[in-house]
Parts: C-alpha cells; structure tokens; sequence
C-alpha cells in the first residue's frame, strides 16, 4: 500500500511534465470535452444523462488546474517556503464546477464551446451534487478560507476527511424531518485525484511499551494497536484569476488487510471482513450521530484519525528534505485548529516527535506550542467537546498519557502564578475530575497553542470574559479576534451573476478580489436610474427564487412581496421559534382584519436539525403545521406565505442569498459566535434584522444604524435578565404576544395531532428558558412592523439594499485571511508562475 518509497526512488522524468499548455478558448476546452466524453467516459450521441456531459466537461477544466496546481507546488518548493495547514472536520465546498470556471476566469470561453456542441452550461452545472464534506456555516467558512487563501497567494493546505455519506439529506414527510443517507460520492467525483503514495498508518487501541533506545535512553513505543490506513484524496482549490492552484487533502480511511483468509475459510464471512468495515465506519459518514456511546467513539476516531494522518503527512514532507533535524520545523510551519475537533493535533505531534524521532519532551513541546493555532467557534459550553477518560484509554492510550503529562506540568505552571489556588486549578485541569473524568479537549488546544482567537468581536470579548476567562488570565498575549468573512467569488460574482455586471459597471471589476471596492456603490444609492437597475436585478433573483421554492416546497411566492428568510442549522439559540411565533403574529392579524400598514410578506425557513435533537426537529415540525394552515386559509390569501425549505445546502444558498430582501439573524445575544450567513446576504443587498450578537454587531457598524433594523437585549442585558425572567408576566402584559400564545396552545396549528407541541410551549412558559425568547417578542414585533414600512417604500428600502453592499467589503474573507496572516500565520505569498 506503501508506494511513496519506490516512486522516491525513483529517476524523475521531466520530459514527461513538459507538455504545451493547454488552450483557454472555446474551441480547446470544446475539443477536450469532446475527448473525454467520447474516449474517457465512453458515452456517444445516444447518451442522454447530463451527468456525463458534467464529467466530460470537469476533466476538461481539471486538466487547467492540474497544470497551475503542479506550477504551484513547484514555486512552494524552490522558495522553500513556511506553510500553512488548516485542519477541519468540515469543508462544505458545495459544486466545484461554476468554482472553477469563475477563478480560472473561463466563463464565456466555457459558454461558447458547450453552445457550440448545443449544450447549456446552467444544465451541466445542476448535475453536480453538492460535496458533502460539512453540516453548516464552520464547513462553509473553511471552504471561504481555503477559496481567499490560494487568492491570495498564501502557501496553505487544508486538510480534512473524505466522507462517503454526508451530513443527510432532509426529506420533510408530514411535517417532520426525515433523515436519508447523503451518498455524494455515489457517482465519483471528478475533481479528485488519489495519492495511495502518500498513504499514512493510524493505530487506535494497543498499549504502551518501554524501552531502551540504542543509545540507553528510556523510550515509549505504542504496540499491539490496530491499525487504520489513511489514504488521500487531493482536491484543487483555486485562486481568482492568479494561477494559484492550493490542495485541499482529504484521508479516506481503510483497512490493512481487506479480510481475514483463516476466518473466510472457516466460514466465518461477516468476522472475516469486521476490521475492514470497522476501518472505513471512520470516514464514511459525517458525524455519528454522538447520542450513543458507539456515535462518540466514532466521533472520536474520526477527529484523532485526521489529527494523526495530517500530522504524519506534514513530517514525513518535513522528512524528505530535513531528515531529523527539527531545528527549524516551527519557524517552517504552522497548523491551524478549526475549533475543537483537532485538538487531537496537540498530544499526537508530541508523541510523532517524542516516540518516532526520538525528541526530548521541551524540544518538542516548544515545536508542538510554536506551531498550533486554535480558533474557537462557540460560545455554548456544551458545545466545547469532553471525552470520557475511559474512552480515551480505550482508542488512544499512548496520547492518553501524553494528555496527562501535559496537564501535569500546566498545573505546576498555575500553581506557581496562583499559589494555594487549587479552586482555579480544578477549573483550568485539561482532565475534569468527577464521577466520570472527562477529557476537555478545547482546554488542550488552549494549553497546547500560541494563539486562541475568537471570530466576531462580542464573541472574542465574551470568550476571555467567561469560557476561558482564567486562561485570559494567563496568558492574556494568546488571545486575539478575527472577524469571520465570506469569499465573493462564490457569494456574490458566481451565485448573483446579473448583480455582478452592475457592479462591475459602476465601480469596476477589481471589487472581485478587493471587495472594499464596492464602497464606491454608496453615492448612487441616491441615483433614481441606478435604484431602478439595482431593483430590476433584485426583481429577477426573487423570481428565481420563488420558483425554487415552488419546486421544492409547492407554495407560491408573489415576487412582489418582502421575501423574509431565515436559514441556518435549526437551533434553539438561533431562535427560528421566535420567527414563527411573529408569523402567527401575523397570522392573527389578518384573521382580526387588522390590515392597518400591512406590508405582503413571504416567510422562507430552512435548515437541518441534528437528528437526535428532538427539540430543534420539534420546531421543523411547529413550522410546517403554521405555514400549512397559513398557505391554506383563503382569508389569508397572497398576503402572507410561509414555506419551509427541505435539505437547506449550499448550492439553495446560492439562489436565496441573491433573492431576500429581509435577512434572520435573531439569535439570543452572546449566543452566534459570529455567523456567516448574515455576511452572504448583506453583501447581496439583503438589510438584516437582527440583535446585536456575533457579527451582527460589526455588520451595523458597517451600515448604519438607520440601514439594520435592530430589537433585543444585549448580551449583558441578557445576563442580568435571567434571574428575574417571567415568560407568565411577559404573555399578561402583552395582548399580541397573549393572542399567539392563545392559538400555539389551544391547538390550532396540531388539531388533529394533539399534544405534539406541549414541550416547546412549555419551553415557552420556562423561567429558566436560556434563550429568553419571549423577553424580545414585543421588540422584535415593533422592528419588523418598521421593516414592513420601509418595504413600503420601494425607492428608500432599495436605498438601504445598495448601501448594505456598498458596506460589506469587510466581510470578505480576503481580509480575514490577511489578518490570521500578518498576526498568526507570518506566511509569504508565493505567486506561481504563470502556465506558458
């Protein structure tokens, strides 16, 4: 399985790389589709699938990136450059075929070849399935991250894991969510390429054995394991316009030997191939569900599986050059944490460089703590991934020890800064003591790291004010914030293409890879002609989205009408609970015949809930029964339309962003981290409602306050709320918010299933409700009561539209990745050269 060694070996063969460049134009890329439609795929004029007319045509530009990926990787080595390697569990890359074309700059070349051979682009782009590589917006940010990286020219290779099943695919059957099994991978994907040269060893289980080395010093070796192979995938990742071609590196996880022989033979068939099956369980689906102790062993074999693999891969690069000379390993690379499920990186560096090349433990700990980088993205405590010991000890005893070793020597270090404190030293332990000792992995990162960063400015804030307050204390250099972004490659010239060539017109085409550029927008927001064109284009994303949304939901949106969208992960701090009890709002409303400024509205909610949160599914289902008796009241009638959109992903996404006009970020204050979704409409021209938590908070800042319609309480104010929280005062005092609690509980939404939403109620009527949903009910009522109005005014509403993107030049992710650059990372851009 091991080929890395022989093609070492091996006689390089230039003249087999130096081949003439393959042509950009129509007439090229149409001559290689027809090559591999023809040759590759074997498929003639008979074929009438779409698919392969997608394949033909990715192979053809995979060959383009191929020769700029190769181009790239030699400019990194002759520069023998410092690297950058981002490690996450989630890279949500959605379609890579409109990716490439656009950073490859090759649309109308594309276009016009396929035109000659009577085919459309838009078709062969809707045959790609959306990768299913992450759950929501940490694998979508990744995925932005990698896209600004190779544009920037910066030497960063991510690395994550290769699963055959996505996240799931949503099916709503009567309401509820039903879960179905996401096989992306079922028909191939042709933007992959498999390097088994550079497959790598992971062992789980076994035990630790010591020993003495040749030179009589006491060493530990991991024996009796079982072992996992980590084979990688390689996808390219673009840069815009600029040759760039980065690697995202994905480890697909197999077997040592494919089946016992002696087991086979005895007739013993399913004992015979359990390894095999229990090796590749380790990255064919994306995340177990964790609610059973067989889910958190996956879980935890999946995050140590990637923490190993990458690690070795890096070393044994390192290797091939260095040798074992270490000398200067950190001053050459640098990994970067994508929340807490890499933290594994920590004790397996040390015990890569500890037991395998033979380092002393404070020769490696301070390569291991000048080389990771942690960014944390929650602030919910349950979120901050624990381990049992038990577990621990089980899958990973050599790490394990590695884990106690670590924590040993950090207290020493909290003892000696706060003497006798030994409360301060419980809470700051890696390993939480209890009837069932846990393992506090984002503890290790931290301990681990040189830099903890936050990713809004609240949430950073609020991270040394409470979670890691003690460690702040600390160490209080670690710390820093990098306000998230998103790339506007995808979330703006690709996905809202008509938008792009206003903006292009107007300020130019350099907004694509700087786009602070787009401030230039603002002074024609006072323009009438200009509002008209902006408008005209928003008209068509709107029609472009309702009929999405007749196809997917059968509920008719009249274009005309405010689309109102909320999506994300279903979530009860992101408070879609709060969004449908407005809708009933509404709803009574109309029923009352009170029409006084009303505004038409279409209410679009999608997202996916973790399967085993019955709470989050509870509220798809609350959802579902509202916009049915909604969409079905002929009293109602076009005023008010709800729909709830099923399998929410990225390619929707990219039809919902440029179609609201209003966009849900209501989350409880000092909840979001920072959220992304917020950014991808703003940039669009959506104004956003929303309370000042996350990004949220830069977002108005951005803007204006006159351009964000704001309601709620702080996160200060929500934490001095919560002792005195009365949900019972807050229903007597209010008669709208008594109206909707009168319909949600006499059963008008579940007449004939009764009971069904008894627990939300009740979570309703909580005084220890942690959301406080109910505390910003009447704010937000009276902040979409203004965006209502404003609608209603066509001309300033798309006065605010133009000066929310005019404003949103901040929040690409180009400039979050010049900021990890210039105060973490300190990488070189490294242009490639030019394919000749």
């Amino acid at each position: 399985m091991f080929y890395h060694d022989q093609l070492l070996e091996s006689t390089p063969l230039p003249h087999l790389t130096e081949l003439p460049p393959l042509g950009m134009d129509a007439a090229s890329l149409a001559r290689d589709f027809r090559h591999y439609y023809t040759y590759n795929l074997g498929r003639d004029r008979h074929c009438r699938s779409v698919h392969y007319a997608y394949e033909a045509l990715s192979l053809a530009l995979r060959d383009r990136l191929m020769e700029r990926w190769k181009n790239t990787r030699y400019a990194y080595d002759e520069r023998d450059c410092r690297r950058g390697y981002y490690l996450s569990l989630e890279f949500l890359m959605g379609r890579s075929l409109g990716n490439a074309i656009l950073n490859l700059e090759t649309h109308e070349a594309v276009r016009q070849g396929l035109y000659s051979l009577g085919l459309r682009l838009e078709e062969l782009a809707e045959a790609e399935h959306d990768a299913g590589l992450g759950n929501g917006g940490l694998g979508r940010l990744a995925a932005c991250f990698l896209d600004s990286c190779a544009t920037l020219a910066l030497p960063v290779q991510g690395y994550g894991l290769r699963y055959e099943y996505g996240m799931f695919r949503q099916k709503i059957v009567d309401g509820q969510q039903v879960e179905e099994p996401d096989h992306w991978l079922r028909a191939g994907n042709p933007w992959e390429i498999e390097r088994p040269e550079y497959t790598q060893r992971v062992p789980f289980e076994g035990r630790s054995e010591f020993y003495r080395d040749h030179a009589g010093e006491t060493r530990v070796r991991w024996v009796d394991s079982r072992d996992v192979l980590a084979v990688p995938y390689d996808l390219p990742i673009p840069g815009f316009g600029n040759g760039t071609v980065n690697t995202l590196r994905l480890w697909k996880a197999a077997a040592t030997d494919e089946f016992n022989l002696g087991e086979f033979n005895a007739g013993l068939y399913p004992e015979s191939v359990a390894a095999k099956n229990q090796a590749e369980h380790i990255s064919m689906i994306l995340y177990p569900n964790d609610a059973s102790e067989n889910g958190k062993e996956l879980r935890l074999r999946q995050q140590y599986f990637l923490a190993s693999a990458s690690l070795q891969d890096v070393l044994a690069r390192w290797g091939g050059t260095q040798g074992e000379d270490f000398s200067t390993f950190a001053d050459k690379n640098v990994f970067q944490l994508n929340d807490t499920h890499p933290s594994c990186c920590v004790p397996e560096l040390m015990r890569l460089l500890i037991d395998q090349h033979g380092l002393g433990w404070d020769e490696a700990w301070g390569i291991t703590t000048r080389t990771m980088a942690y960014t944390n993205h929650t602030l919910l405590p349950e979120a901050l991934e624990k381990w049992p010991v038990r577990l621990f000890q089980r899958l990973l005893p050599r790490p394990l020890e590695i884990v106690y070793e670590i924590n040993a020597r950090f207290l020493a270090e909290v003892a000696r800064h706060w003497p006798g404190d030994t409360e301060r030293q419980r809470r700051m332990s890696i390993i939480e003591e209890g009837p069932e000792p846990m393992v506090r992995m984002a503890f290790l990162a931290l301990v681990g790291s040189f830099s903890v960063n936050g990713v809004a400015a609240l949430h950073s804030r609020l991270l040394t004010e409470g979670l890691f307050r003690d460690f702040y204390e600390l160490w209080p250099a670690k710390f820093n914030n990098k306000t998230n972004g998103v790339t506007p490659r995808r979330w703006l010239a690709w996905c809202n293409p008509a938008l792009a060539r206003l903006i292009t017109d107007t300020v130019g085409q350099g907004w694509v890879a700087d786009l602070p550029q787009l401030a230039g927008l603002a002074p024609r927001a006072d323009d009438p002609e200009f509002r008209q064109r902006w408008r005209g284009v928003k008209q068509a994303n709107k029609e472009r989205l309702a009929a999405l949304v007749r196809q997917e939901c059968e509920v008719e949106f009249n274009p005309q009408a405010l689309f109102d969208v909320q999506v994300k992960r279903i979530h009860e701090y992101k408070r879609q609970l709060l969004n449908i009890l407005h809708v009933i709002h509404l709803y009574d409303r109309l029923k009352r015949g009170d029409l006084q400024g009303w505004t038409d509205r279409c209410v679009l909610i999608g997202g996916k809930a973790a399967p085993g949160y019955f709470m989050a599914k509870t509220i798809i289902k609350l959802i579902n029964n509202v916009a049915h008796v909604v969409n079905a009241d002929p009293e109602v009638g076009s005023r008010l339309r709800v729909a709830f959109l099923p399998d929410y992903r990225v390619s929707a996404m990219e039809i919902i962003a440029p179609g609201t006009d209003l966009s849900e970020q209501i989350s409880t204050a000092g909840k979001e981290a920072s959220g992304t979704g917020n950014m991808k409409f703003m940039m669009n021209g959506a104004v956003t409602i929303g309370t000042l938590d996350g990004a949220n908070i830069e977002i108005r800042e951005e803007v204006g306050a006159a351009n964000f319609f704001l309601f709620g309480m702080t996160a200060e104010e929500v934490e001095q709320a919560r002792p005195s929280y009365d949900p019972a005062a807050l229903i007597a005092g209010n008669e709208e918010l008594r109206q909707v609690m009168r319909l949600l509980e006499s059963g008008h939404f579940n007449q004939f299933e009764p009971g069904i939403f008894d627990p939300l109620i009740a979570s309703l009527h909580s005084p220890h409700d942690p959301w406080l949903t109910l505390a910003d009910f009447a704010s937000y009522v009276e902040a979409q009561r203004q965006a209502a109005q404003a609608y209603g005014d066509q001309e300033h509403w798309t006065r605010m539209s133009i000066l929310n993107s005019a404003a949103s030049g901040r929040f690409s992710t180009d400039r979050t990745m010049q900021e990890y650059n210039q105060e973490i990372w300190h990488l070189q851009a490294v242009p490639a050269e030019p394919v000749r």
